[in-house]
């Protein structure tokens, strides 16, 4: 049987049985912060711009994605708004026959001059970094003054139409979990989904991360705030509790202390092409060559039946903290 009829017949489907339906997609290995947790100040490691998948690339792999099975992209970065016409790449995407949900991750700091055009181009979803409201923490979380910009991005993109946004915020110990309540209460006034991360040991900088347990946060929220489990759409990892009248949401992403490992559905593509099959181990797929090389869409096509085949059953967080060398921005968010 051909890769496209074993897709037809069973999905994209890993060897534990996962069904593959999601990919984030990053466009770019710059930001133009430097967040604690993510990339440390003065990092050259970047990508060479001539490795980055062209917009002709990325349409022709998504595509071939798309026809295996995958409805979901995400473009991410680093900071996906600092790649040049990110809206006419989003657009290109949007029009493919089977993607249904196209959405991006930002830091919002150039989100106000982006949101209309992001809008127009079929990005449906948007989920924005923000670590704190205080304006000196902000600096020092995200090595930047960028917390007005950020405020205005959001604004932008509520009179864009998005909705709901979801707000993302890594949850560190000792730097921002007494602002936690203050975070639930301006999701509330201002109608956007708070998602609460835990810090991830990735490169020296995640595992340099003030972890925090979200496990009594959740709980304790869900008695501050009369809270009951929900669901909300996306296709992520975050466990949601809400308000009874669904007027707020919270989400939780709990990679350590409570890992999603057996509902896994997603690989994460870099910027230069390369696919990797878990944010806590070191399977990877390298598609630049093959699209490069003149591939066939069937040979494209089971190259990444190959791929997902190398996807591992769980990351080892736990176990081995010190594992994962790379930092999150050169995987992608």
């Amino acid at each position: 049987m051909n890769a496209p009829a074993l897709a037809d017949q069973l999905g994209l489907t890993d060897q534990f049985g996962r069904r593959i339906d999601y990919v984030r997609l990053s466009v770019t290995d710059r930001c133009d912060l430097r967040c604690s947790y993510c990339m440390p100040e003065g990092f050259k490691g970047f990508e060479e711009p001539e490795h980055w998948l062209s917009f002709d690339e990325i349409e022709r792999l998504v595509g071939a994605f798309a026809r295996l099975g995958v409805s979901r992209i995400r473009l991410t970065g680093g900071e996906p708004l600092l790649r040049r016409n990110i809206a006419e790449l989003a657009g290109r995407i949007a029009a493919l026959p089977g993607i249904d949900d196209l959405s991006l991750s930002t830091n919002a700091t150039q989100l106000e001059r982006h949101a209309q055009a992001l809008k127009a181009a079929g990005v449906t979803r948007l989920n924005v970094s923000l670590d704190s409201l205080q304006q000196a923490r902000v600096e020092k979380i995200n090595g930047r003054d960028v917390l007005a910009k950020v405020m205005a991005g959001l604004a932008a993109a509520q009179d864009a139409g998005f909705a709901p946004i979801k707000l993302n915020m890594v949850a560190l110990a000792g730097s921002n979990d007494d602002e936690i309540d203050e975070m639930v209460a301006f999701c509330m006034q201002r109608g956007f989904v708070l998602r609460l991360i835990e810090a991830m040991p990735m490169g020296a900088t995640g595992r340099n991360a003030e972890y925090l347990d979200l496990q009594p946060v959740k709980e304790r929220l869900r008695d501050a705030f009369n809270l009951v489990e929900t669901t909300l759409p996306g296709g992520g990892p975050a466990r949601y509790l809400g308000t009874a009248d669904s007027r707020f949401n919270v989400g939780f992403i709990t990679p350590i202390s409570q890992h999603f490992c057996a509902t896994c559905n997603r690989i994460r593509i870099a910027v230069d092409g390369t696919a990797y099959m878990c944010l806590g181990q070191e399977e990877k797929f390298e598609f630049r060559p093959l699209l490069r090389g003149g591939c066939s869409d069937a040979e494209l096509e089971a190259a990444i039946i190959d791929a997902i085949n190398l996807k591992p059953e769980r990351h080892e967080f736990r176990e081995a903290p010190h594992k994962i060398l790379r930092f999150m921005s050169m995987t992608g968010g």
